[in-house]
């Protein structure tokens, strides 16, 4: 039988002690009415969870777009909540770190799969870098990429890390690689009810996946752009169209190259920033992006924005150059920088705002 979002696991626990679902409540108003800021968040959640609605809202993050509200049902973050359990093997009793705010959909998500799952979950402060116990084993911890580099020599108890939100950078892949966690990179979205795809990260314990793997009852396919189309009936009533660009490898498993929107066509060559960004990461500490601005030759020409970078432009782009492995239309016509890019509340980069910010200045 499968469960409802009216039901609370006999085996949940949340920082160690066990709710029924009215004790639960008093538990939210207590965090609604005497907790901190973001255990104030978190009650509101809980309180939206455990009412009679068949539905709540959660907010989007804004990373390709202004920040909006959308409708879920709760009974398809029950079933999202489910295919994660079963993608990673979860039982009832298993422990899970909980460190994201419960602003967002993933951080609400944690909490819903250790309701329905009976996970013993433990709740830390979210912030960017989470203090936990490090010395305590759990079997299950989601996190983005800034908590996990910050975290990275202290989650050598966590038996299974996703990581989601925004890029992984190489840097942290090559600490990953030394970790004994298996370390999962997620695809998914708020109206998808966080991740629908995973594939493994190279680390001591799992081997590196280049294609994203769909979870259960999730299947794939590319429109007329080369852009992926996700069938999720159990999580989302109507296919969901998306600018990502992918290349199928079956109906569940595509590799993605970037966003159809930040396409660059520079003299005729279809440029993803995305791919370029990974390529040229190894020798630019700073935060960056590559973007484009109007040429009267190529079209568009390929530009390099960084975030208060200490090393001169020539430098920066000579590093580039002696790498050898862009095309010389991958290579940076020009560089600019900024003191901050624009972001969104949780940190995302807002490349076509940064992007205007620096041509406008």
């Amino acid at each position: 039988m499968t469960p409802t979002y009216d039901k609370v696991h006999n085996r949940f626990k949340y920082n160690g002690l066990h709710f029924s679902h009215e004790e639960l409540k008093e538990v939210a108003y207590s965090l609604v009415k005497e907790g901190k800021p973001y255990e104030k968040v978190t009650g509101d959640f809980l309180l939206d969870w455990l009412n009679k609605e068949d539905y709540l809202y959660v907010t989007t993050s804004g990373s390709t777009g202004q920040p909006k509200q959308i409708k879920l049902k709760k009974q398809a973050m029950v079933n999202s909540a489910i295919a994660t359990g079963n993608s990673f093997g979860l039982e009832p009793g298993d422990t899970a770190l909980h460190c994201l705010p419960s602003h967002f959909i993933a951080g609400k998500m944690m909490f819903v799969r250790a309701l329905v799952l009976g996970l013993e979950i433990d709740f830390v402060e979210p912030s960017a870098h989470p203090i936990f116990d490090y010395e305590k084993k759990y079997d299950f911890c989601a996190m983005i990429p800034l908590q996990l580099k910050n975290t990275i020599n202290h989650v050598q108890n966590i038996k299974t890390i996703i990581v989601g939100g925004s890029k992984v950078t190489k840097p942290l892949l090559l600490k990953i690689k030394d970790s004994l966690p298996k370390f999962y990179e997620t695809y998914g979205m708020t109206e998808t009810v966080t991740h629908v795809a995973v594939r493994s990260l190279e680390s001591k314990s799992s081997n590196k996946e280049e294609f994203f793997n769909a979870i259960e009852n999730v299947s794939f396919s590319v429109d007329d752009r080369s852009c992926l189309v996700i069938h999720a009936p159990k999580l989302v009533k109507e296919d969901l169209i998306t600018n990502d660009i992918v290349e199928l490898k079956s109906k569940t498993s595509f590799k993605l190259f970037g966003r159809f929107d930040n396409v660059i066509n520079s003299g005729g060559v279809k440029l993803f920033p995305e791919q370029i960004e990974d390529k040229i990461q190894p020798v630019i500490n700073h935060r960056f992006i590559i973007g484009s601005e109007e040429d009267g030759v190529l079209g568009e020409k390929l530009i390099l924005i960084i975030e208060n970078p200490t090393a001169s432009a020539d430098e920066i782009l000579k590093a580039i150059v002696d790498l050898k492995v862009l095309t010389k239309f991958e290579i940076p016509k020009k560089v600019y920088t900024i003191n901050k890019f624009s972001e969104t509340v949780n940190g995302k980069i807002q490349r076509d705002k940064t992007i205007k910010a620096v041509l406008e200045s």
